[in-house]
């Protein structure tokens, strides 16, 4: 959400920086209904100040005994009853047209974004890990035999169609072992508060970090009004909706691991093979609370927690920022951190790190009290630590050796019960 103040200070610089996001300028329309809810508004108000002055008068004409007066003035208060009310119904239709436009435009991106189209716009910030040479042509995930028994596409289509996954046996326990790495990583090393969230989520909620109304197709609902939740960042980031936080409890860092779901609506026939893109999938989420002058220090800090992750798991990666036309929509910078995928002989996104100023706190109505003592808007912040599903692959794929089976990276060794090795027939040994 916007600051209308900001628009009306500067709406050149506003329509400066939806150009960027390849958006035609909105400000002169913005202001246009802004003008005209302001002016009914002091319309309403004067009406009402009129009837408050004659409301008076009424009362001094019944005291004097001036039943024509009374009365004249009874058809007034009246008449100023029915215009205030016309008055401020034309204002909060205004204001609902204000609101519903601005709700739909993105959030602007910083000063130092890169501009660009799309993903081929994006900026590579650095890598880490050489990627390991093979003397054997690496397989994708689903067709490394130590995976095959794990990953059941046929039954999990019989259950639920197109783009789900059935895990099986050692394969689901290595992808468990992934998110308790991830959960006990967070917890113990990073210092952030392990959460339990639900899935469903309320319409509010929704758009409160704005996945609403916008991509309402792009998420599933229940026909009782429930939202499933894209992430974890919705329950994680709408815990703050309403309130007012003392500066002392900034930052808030927090973490969960969640079942997520997608529609997938605009990745018709990309990527439909394997687990890389599915309707039902996991991720370790992570959302920090800040306060404005903190946001930028922890968008640092949370890319390299992600980044962390990968290292201790030794698999190759790079971070990039993300152009104007990549970014979503309510970030206002944002560093996608790729895993290297040797089946794919490309790096593909794992984890998505974003700062959103106070676009999102506005829109949940979010605040701390500062120094001063008054409320200011908080900033929030999102990124993925890590996709669950995606980093399965990505060990599969980089561990995998000739014989068919999959070298485990040692982190993962204690959630194993010691084991090291998926063999080719799928057992841990």
């Amino acid at each position: 959400m916007h600051d209308i103040r900001q628009i009306r200070e500067n709406p050149d610089a506003f329509d400066a920086a939806l150009a960027r996001r390849g958006l035609a300028p909105m400000a002169a329309e913005i202001l246009k209904i802004d003008t005209a809810r302001r002016e009914l508004i002091q319309a309403a108000e004067a009406a009402q100040a009129a009837r408050n002055r004659a409301s008076k008068e009424v009362g001094a004409a019944k005291a004097r005994g001036d039943e024509d007066e009374f009365q004249r003035l009874r058809e007034v208060l009246g008449t100023r009853k029915d215009e205030i009310a016309a008055l401020e119904a034309k204002a909060k239709a205004e204001d609902a047209r204000l609101n519903d436009l601005l709700m739909g435009l993105p959030n602007l991106p910083q000063a130092d974004i890169p501009d660009g189209d799309d993903e081929a716009d994006n900026v590579e910030l650095h890598r880490w890990g050489t990627p390991r040479s093979f003397d054997f042509a690496p397989r994708e995930h689903f067709d490394i035999p130590a995976a095959r028994t794990g990953l059941d596409f046929p039954l999990a289509a019989k259950l639920s169609g197109s783009r789900f996954v059935v895990l099986k046996g050692a394969l689901a326990r290595l992808h468990r072992a992934l998110a308790q790495f991830m959960l006990d990583t967070h917890v113990d090393k990073n210092g952030l508060t392990e959460m339990w969230v639900p899935v469903l989520v309320r319409e509010e909620a929704m758009l409160g970090t704005g996945q609403l109304p916008k991509f309402a197709e792009d998420s599933y609902s229940t026909t009782n009004g429930w939202w499933m939740i894209p992430t974890a960042e919705v329950p994680l980031t709408n815990t703050v909706a309403g309130e007012i936080l003392d500066a002392e409890d900034l930052p808030r860092r927090m973490c969960a691991h969640t079942q997520c779901f997608r529609s997938e609506a605009g990745s018709a026939g990309k990527d439909t093979k394997g687990m890389l893109r599915q309707h039902q999938f996991e991720k370790v989420e992570m959302v920090s609370i800040t306060s404005p002058e903190a946001s930028a220090a922890e968008l640092q800090r949370m890319t390299r927690i992600a980044e962390k992750l990968l290292e201790d798991l030794l698999l190759p990666y790079r971070t990039i920022v993300l152009c104007t036309g990549d970014m979503g929509f309510g970030a206002q910078r944002t560093h996608d951190i790729e895993v290297w995928l040797p089946g794919q002989n490309t790096y593909r996104e794992i984890s998505s790190v974003s700062v959103c100023g106070d676009f999102q706190a506005r829109r949940m109505n979010a605040r701390y009290r500062g120094a001063d003592g008054k409320p200011a808007f908080v900033h929030t912040l999102n990124g993925s630590g890590l996709a669950v599903g995606r980093c399965l692959i990505a060990v599969l794929e980089n561990g995998q050796q000739q014989d068919g089976s999959v070298w485990i990276p040692p982190a993962l060794h204690p959630y194993l019960g010691g084991k090291t090795t998926l063999a080719p027939d799928g057992r841990l040994v």
